[in-house]
């Protein structure tokens, strides 16, 4: 496939319809929609992912508007980047990226990229994995001293 590169990173852990709007809007600004997979080891900024590396990736990858997708570099986050050479990189808007600090990292290495943040998913309720993960810990200790009121 040829035409215009985006990239889209993020871990991915519990995918929910936030990640599939991030993803949907992110492609719309190309051609060839690249997914950069956070690697177990590199998530330092929230708690480590529920799901392992290899299934966010396989899970990502299945989606509709992903055409590739990989798993991110254990040391080097630019290096997918400089091989990918996208011509935009998309972050959430929930990502905790200064974007005049990322393109600044991105010209001391010569990647001619243009950070575009993705803005929130409406229906936000379970748009966060750690709301999904908060929504059923709720739920199953609610069943566990209610147990009538399981579902079925």
């Amino acid at each position: 496939m040829t035409g215009r590169r985006i990239v889209a990173t993020g871990t991915f852990d519990i995918l929910h319809p936030g990640h599939l709007y991030y993803l949907e809007e992110s492609k719309k600004l190309g051609d060839e929609l690249w997914v950069i997979v956070a690697r177990d080891s590199n998530v330092k900024h929230k708690p480590r992912p529920i799901i392992p590396e290899e299934h966010r990736l396989a899970m990502v990858a299945a989606l509709k508007p992903v055409d590739n997708a990989i798993l991110g570099d254990k040391t080097d986050m630019f290096r997918p980047i400089e091989e990918i050479q996208p011509e935009i990189i998309t972050i959430g808007f929930n990502q905790l990226f200064n974007e005049q600090k990322l393109e600044d990292q991105l010209r001391a290495r010569s990647i001619a990229s243009r950070i575009v943040r993705i803005g929130k998913y409406a229906d936000g309720d379970l748009c966060s994995s750690r709301l999904v993960v908060q929504r059923i810990l709720d739920k199953r200790c609610h069943d566990l001293h209610h147990p009538e009121h399981r579902d079925h």
